[in-house]
């Protein structure tokens, strides 16, 4: 591996070295009968390292030890969970540089987003700290007199944690963190795309949950293909299943997850819009579609992908859009004058082309034309052109979600069919509306408003905050993750009834007397 940008040092200061990089409990790394998994960066197409793949044997040494480890972690008070989280938060604080590196090198992003997703790992463990003391439950007047009702929330066990590999930390520890303060223990399935950057913050993990003597299981990393995902969603011993990926992939684990009455949190594909009206400070709508558009090179749930501009700007919109995408740099991530890294991989290339050939076919008009770059720095293939194409929303291609930095713009003259463009789309996660006008503002957020999870005024449909619960709806699955009352996800709910009194009424008047 050339080492111009100091990865491996990076690796040695996280820790990572040839035995632990497998499946673990904890600080047990495990073997496996199976092959080994080569994680390539495509930043420069050189090998990182190898990974041990998991086996069927491997998983249910996993799930045992979790079983156990639950036993004993459901009855360590919430506050003291707290006090532990928020030492892997600390942890994580150490190796910021070196861990967004990592994820930078590993997954294309650039290393300021590295940086932001190792943040947003301490953030979700800050937050996660004062959960533990505020898991409320509800008390109620009972109808019987010498009655008291209340409910309480209990851990639900063991938490299976699905990820994908364009946000592969920050995703864990959203369910992680919470997860863990809840009393739950985890199972966690790194993108086989970025397995490194899992085992770096399984690694992480251990050495504090060791330190204050709890037992191996907690915290518990699976190395694997969709093969170790289908032996999750079907296991009755995983009753929540956390999956973070396409639509097409959450529908199996929802289904296979629900035929056995379990609970499935999906967080999959977005489809993400911004209004652009003619009220709209130009400025910010510019900067804030550009980055949403390109950021991570369009492999964000979040990404823009749809630009729906009012008939008025529309001319000055695409001019000024397109005059700032010959301003950005395209190159390696961990060189921080580029803007714009790889895709992750050759089959996210083709389907970059393919994208690009069927809103050709379907009439789409080219404002910045696509293409793969080729030559010095792009020697991995995986390197594209941010592309804009003006496009109607009915379009085949537009209605699917493309993890590419593709965006289309669409024309309208009404607030009232903008939103009705916006929502017209399977998928249900973020969208925005650039406007100074007030009832714009409230339109677009009312109930006759957007239909999304997410709906922003004056900022981009990206970077969602850890405080507010995140996630959408439609085929974008419907779960909620990170802030709010996301925590709910994690534990069951138990409604206690005490009579004090010294005799046994019924409810609801019910006489049944002897």
């Amino acid at each position: 591996m050339t080492d111009s940008f100091g990865i491996i040092q990076s690796l040695q200061k996280i820790g990572l070295k040839s035995e632990n990089l497998g499946s673990s409990t904890g600080q047990n790394w495990l073997k496996s009968a199976e092959t080994m998994l080569s994680s390539f960066s495509p930043a420069d197409g050189q090998l990182i390292a190898q990974v041990q793949f998991s086996d069927a044997e491997t998983y249910e040494s996993i799930l045992a030890q979790a079983q156990l480890a639950f036993e004993k972690w459901r009855l360590v008070p919430a506050p003291q969970r707290g006090e532990i989280v928020r030492e892997i938060g600390n942890a994580l604080r150490e190796v910021k540089a070196d861990l967004g590196k990592l994820v930078s090198y590993e997954m294309g992003k650039s290393y300021q987003e590295g940086l932001g997703e190792v943040q947003e790992m301490i953030d979700i463990c800050d937050f996660a700290v004062g959960l533990s003391r505020q898991l409320y439950g509800l008390t109620m007047h009972s109808e019987r007199p010498g009655h008291r009702m209340y409910e309480q929330w209990h851990p639900l066990g063991i938490v299976g944690i699905i990820s994908a590999f364009n946000f592969p930390v920050a995703v864990w520890s959203w369910n992680a963190a919470l997860a863990w303060v809840c009393g739950d223990v985890c199972v966690w399935k790194p993108s086989e795309k970025a397995p490194l950057s899992g085992v770096a913050c399984q690694l992480i993990a251990a050495r504090v949950f060791a330190k204050h003597g709890m037992p191996e299981g907690i915290s518990n990393l699976i190395i694997g293909d969709y093969r170790i995902g289908e032996l999750m969603s079907h296991d009755p011993r995983i009753p929540l299943v956390s999956a973070t990926g396409s639509t097409r992939m959450g529908k199996l684990v929802g289904k296979a997850v629900g035929e056995r009455l379990g609970r499935s949190l999906l967080e999959l594909g977005g489809n993400n819009a911004i209004i652009i009206t003619e009220n709209a400070d130009l400025e910010i709508a510019i900067r804030g579609a550009l980055f949403g558009a390109v950021g991570t090179a369009g492999q964000r749930c979040t990404t823009t992908r749809r630009l729906i501009i009012q008939e008025s700007v529309y001319d000055e919109v695409k001019s000024r859009l397109a005059s700032a995408y010959t301003k950005l740099v395209i190159g390696n991530p961990l060189d921080e004058k580029n803007h714009v890294g790889p895709l992750i991989d050759q089959d996210a290339v083709k389907n970059y082309l393919s994208a690009i050939e069927k809103v050709k076919a379907e009439g789409g008009k080219a404002v910045v034309e696509g293409g793969v770059l080729s030559g010095e720095g792009y020697e991995s293939g995986c390197y594209v052109k941010p592309a804009i194409y003006e496009a109607e929303n009915h379009f085949e291609i537009v209605q699917h979600e493309t993890f590419a930095p593709i965006l289309y713009l669409i024309k309208y003259s009404t607030l009232p069919e903008a939103i009705a463009l916006q929502n017209g789309v399977p998928q249900g996660l973020s969208s925005a509306i650039m406007t100074t006008h007030i009832r714009e503002a409230e339109a677009f957020l009312s109930a006759a408003g957007s239909d999304c999870g997410i709906a922003n005024v004056n900022i981009g449909t990206s970077g969602a905050e850890i405080g507010g619960a995140f996630g959408g709806e439609k085929e974008t699955g419907g779960g909620r993750e990170s802030g709010s009352d996301a925590w709910k996800a994690y534990m069951r709910r138990q409604t206690n009834t005490i009579n004090y009194s010294t005799s046994l009424p019924l409810a609801q008047g019910i006489k049944f007397d002897i």
